[in-house]
């Protein structure tokens, strides 16, 4: 049985012992050894106002949340952060006093750490119309999808076409001479596509045909050794060093990677803001992508559990979700949508061959080992 199924079975046994006899002594520390949110929680005094953690998504543009606060009266204030490992850090820094009620932007790679800590409580909206690609991940209380979309690696096809170079048939052509500082990706310590792409190679490692699976550190060694870039977070990645993404026409553009990690549809990203033009495409090796899910979830200590609820159904409406391509550049979690036509958005944008199969247990019981193994792989002496 699930370790959240049984803790909420304690709570609710606790609530119910009174009609139903008393628990025995030893059913009662059964129950509490497998249940690690036990603890009291500090909940957040209220101010009237429903405080949202998440990182900048610019689709919450005024005019849709004024929509929201229209619609129920709730006025909503938002605390950003860079990106989604700032969000985890943001809720583990406060867990004994939350500054927020509802967070917005936790991945599947993020959310089995926040579910472990206690980071979160039970919502009450429905997942019903849900794509199944969005609920196989996790499809318990804790948290709901809101986006989601395949992490993959891009490439500028005007750039390998005019250095006369190949496209990788394999990551391990990423080690050879001529990728020597061609390359960026984005760091797992601190990103969610960064953590998203490692995990992709843990899978592409231990299951492609001749790959053995220890060679995913190896591999990052290697990449790291040909002079690849690092950086903290997908921006700094893809606007300052990708070539073949928007930033070549942006200020402080560097340029000189021609490969980065993003998502497979991020060419139809391009196309649509492009005028239905775009030079990057995906590769789409088998298992050297992952299927990322974004999530939304009510933070253990909310004083607005009612508004969070409430906004949590708003965001995952068919009106609001529906237009998730456009929002915030990803699909919607919700069934019989798709990416628009517009500009070539659909045409361009690519789909993942044999999508990673790492699953949440995997992520619960290895990532920190996995982050670790990467350190160690990147540190050049």
């Amino acid at each position: 049985m699930n370790s959240k199924i049984k803790a909420y079975l304690f709570f609710t046994l606790l609530l119910t012992s009174s009609v139903s006899g008393c628990l025995s002594e030893e059913a009662l520390e059964s129950l509490e050894s497998e249940n690690p949110c036990t603890s009291e929680i500090q909940v957040r005094e209220s101010d009237g106002t429903l405080k949202i953690l998440t990182y900048d998504i610019a689709g919450f543009s005024d005019e849709l949340i004024a929509q929201f606060t229209d619609e129920t009266g709730v006025q909503v204030e938002f605390i950003r952060t860079d990106d989604a490992g700032g969000i985890l850090d943001q809720m583990m820094l406060t867990k004994s006093a939350p500054l927020a009620d509802l967070m917005i932007g936790l991945d599947n790679t993020y959310l089995p750490t926040a579910i472990q800590n206690c980071l979160l409580m039970e919502h009450s909206v429905s997942n019903e119309s849900f794509t199944t690609t969005s609920m196989e991940f996790y499809d318990g209380p804790l948290a709901l999808p809101f986006d989601e979309g395949d992490v993959c690696l891009n490439y500028d096809e005007d750039a390998l076409a005019a250095a006369n170079m190949s496209v990788p048939t394999s990551l391990w052509n990423l080690t050879e001479a001529e990728w020597n500082g061609k390359m960026t990706f984005p760091s797992p310590m601190t990103s969610s596509p960064g953590r998203a792409f490692l995990a992709a190679t843990v899978d592409y490692f231990g299951n492609s045909p001749g790959n053995e699976s220890g060679n995913m550190s190896s591999w990052w060694n290697a990449v790291a050794q040909n002079g690849a870039i690092f950086t903290s977070g997908w921006t700094e990645s893809y606007v300052n060093y990708y070539t073949g993404g928007y930033g070549e026409y942006m200020e402080g553009h560097i340029g000189g990677a021609y490969l980065t990690v993003s998502y497979c549809h991020s060419p139809g990203v391009e196309a649509y803001f492009s005028e239905n033009y775009t030079h990057s495409t995906s590769l789409v090796l088998p298992r050297a992508s992952f299927h990322q899910v974004e999530y939304t979830g009510i933070i253990n200590g909310a004083a607005e559990v009612t508004a969070a609820n409430q906004f949590i159904e708003f965001l995952t409406s068919i009106e609001v979700n529906g237009n998730m391509p456009d929002y915030n550049s990803m699909y919607s979690v919700r069934n019989d949508t798709d990416l628009p036509e517009t500009n070539g958005y659909r045409y361009h944008a690519d789909q993942a061959n044999v999508s990673t199969a790492i699953t949440q247990h995997l992520i619960e019981q290895n990532m920190d080992d996995w982050l670790e193994s990467w350190q160690n792989a990147v540190r050049i002496n």
